[in-house]
């Protein structure tokens, strides 16, 4: 086995999205502009709600899948094809945008807090203009486990015997949101067929020589294993991996293809209003 050792590192970037949201970037940025089949990383974080109140008015995506995270707070979101939902604290919300979506989000406090992620994932050539779906599910839906001293929620994927209730069959992604305590470890295996990532939002870790401050990115070199160390107040961190595609990236905005006539097409789609092709599935709890 070999140990992964932290290949790049990138600090967020404060970026305004929606009606004026400001969300920490990472991935997506002049720094990284994808890590196939991850083509975004935003983590929104606020105790102000002018930072955030105006949400998300309706936008288009076309040829991904989007994986929100709620942590704090909660997320009202709706689409253009009549599905509503309120995704609490603790729940996650898995879309497969596909051929077509339109659809809004408007982060909400409770508490006090607002807090979560976003991650896009990329569909590959053969599904980007499939019909679209989305899976909602409560956090009483994911497992949750401690195992040497480290607190494990399991998103996506497999640990430690227990799985994650959704799953993406072409890039096997795992997404885990992990809590350490002062000094203590988190080990696991991530087969070297994948590419891996860690998004440090809470306290500090160290992973081999390399320290991890508060809202900072580490891709994760090649290896079979990690062992991550949480620095003097532990650490929180969500790990994400997964299979890369090896198909070509386009991508304007919202829309993300395989060429550039593709993203021509969406925009002309878009704009004449035919990019909602088919109603989206919905699966969950």
């Amino acid at each position: 086995m070999t140990q992964r050792r932290v290949k790049q590192r990138i600090v967020a970037t404060a970026v305004s999205e929606g009606a004026g949201v400001t969300v920490r970037r990472t991935l997506g940025t002049p720094a990284l502009r994808h890590l196939d089949p991850f083509l975004m990383l935003d983590h929104f974080s606020s105790d102000n709600p002018n930072d955030y109140i105006a949400g998300f008015p309706d936008h288009p995506h076309r040829g991904f899948n989007t994986f929100t995270y709620m942590i704090d707070g909660h997320m009202q979101h709706q689409d253009s094809m009549g599905n509503t939902g309120d995704l609490r604290a603790g729940g996650a919300q898995w879309m497969k945008a596909a051929s077509g979506v339109i659809h809004s989000e408007m982060p909400q406090q409770s508490a006090g807090l607002m807090r979560g992620f976003q991650l896009w994932i990329n569909l590959p050539a053969a599904e980007k203009m499939n019909a679209p779906a989305y899976q909602e599910f409560s956090p009483d839906a994911f497992p949750s486990m401690e195992t040497d001293g480290a607190r494990v929620k399991i998103l996506l994927g497999h640990y430690s015997g227990k799985s994650g209730p959704i799953s993406d069959p072409h890039t096997q992604v795992e997404y885990f949101d992990v809590t350490i305590p002062a000094q203590g470890q988190f080990h696991h295996t991530i087969g070297n067929n994948k590419v891996a990532m860690m998004y440090v939002y809470a306290g500090t870790a160290n992973l081999g020589d390399t320290h991890l401050d508060t809202h900072t990115l580490a891709v994760l070199g090649d290896g079979d294993e990690i062992e991550i160390q949480g620095g003097e107040q532990g650490a929180r961190f969500i790990l994400v991996s997964g299979l890369a595609l090896g198909e070509p990236i386009v991508q304007y905005g919202p829309f993300v293809m395989n060429t550039r006539e593709e993203i021509e097409q969406a925009m002309a789609d878009y704009r004449q209003g035919r990019l909602v092709q088919k109603k989206a599935s919905m699966v969950g709890n």
